[in-house]
């Protein structure tokens, strides 16, 4: 099913929705059509819908892209190349802001080595198991671009680990995304989407998914409903509107995401 709110569907490339559970706001990343100059975007859900997309007040020069709230509200993870401005892909780095206690957002931190690396790392996406799911083209995986995750300990020392070849292949392996209830793994390779399902602290070997999701090799920037019940994911469809979303309905028909404006409750 097509997602496609006025105001933020466009003839550019929209991807990487990301739903504040606070305040409700949405982020998302808009590109040019061929999938460059990544930048993000901020609409809220007013009285006449969706408001007209602005920058962020976070924003920085450079590429920026594939924002992600804890479902909390308390962390905003995202990448950028803020770091030095620069438009090249090689140069992103994992960044994220914590919200404090009136609402309002820290200053973006960047994350320390040996999560960041001296080469791009993307789609950070931490999981209800305490460990941060990200890609990365650094060395010493099993392809050319890895699935990795990372996790801190108390005193805040990083410790970063390959998810190792029942995840990772030859080829290309872009974003991971943990369900809500961390017993599933969606991972987008360049040969599609693939599930893995939690085997103790690792995971199965991955099973391609079928046509609910991969239509034509350009899916990517999914995102889970709360309940894990849908997923929201863009799909460039060519001509006139480029990149749009799409939601998958897991299980059941549940109202998300949300309306807008929202219907008034019942009395």
């Amino acid at each position: 099913m097509r997602w496609a709110p006025t105001g933020i569907a466009s003839p550019l490339f929209e991807s990487h929705a990301a739903f504040d559970p606070v305040t409700g706001d949405l982020l998302f990343v808009r590109s040019a059509k061929d999938f460059t100059g990544w930048h993000l975007l901020q609409s809220h859900c007013g009285a006449s819908g969706w408001t007209s997309p602005q920058p962020p007040p976070f924003a920085a020069a450079g590429l920026e892209a594939d924002p992600f709230f804890t479902p909390d509200g308390r962390w905003l993870y995202f990448i950028s190349t803020r770091a030095t401005g620069s438009m090249h892909s090689k140069d992103l780095d994992i960044w994220r802001m914590q919200r404090r206690a009136d609402g309002s957002w820290a200053a973006p931190e960047r994350l320390p080595e040996p999560v960041n690396s001296a080469w791009a790392e993307w789609f950070p996406r931490p999981g209800p198991d305490g460990w941060l799911y990200f890609g990365s083209s650094r060395p010493g995986g099993y392809g050319k671009t890895d699935i990795w995750r990372a996790r801190s300990d108390s005193k805040g020392r990083w410790r970063v680990e390959n998810l190792g070849p029942s995840i990772n292949k030859p080829g290309n392996q872009y974003e991971p995304l943990p369900s809500p209830d961390g017993k599933w793994l969606l991972v987008e390779a360049d040969d599609g989407y693939f599930e893995s399902t939690r085997q103790g602290d690792g995971w199965s070997p991955r099973r391609r998914l079928g046509s609910q999701i991969n239509a034509n090799g350009s899916e990517i920037g999914a995102l889970f409903s709360p309940s894990g019940h849908s997923l929201l994911f863009a799909r460039d469809i060519k001509g006139h509107d480029s990149g749009e979303f799409f939601v998958w309905r897991l299980q059941g028909d549940e109202p998300w995401p949300s309306q807008c404006p929202r219907r008034p409750a019942r009395s």
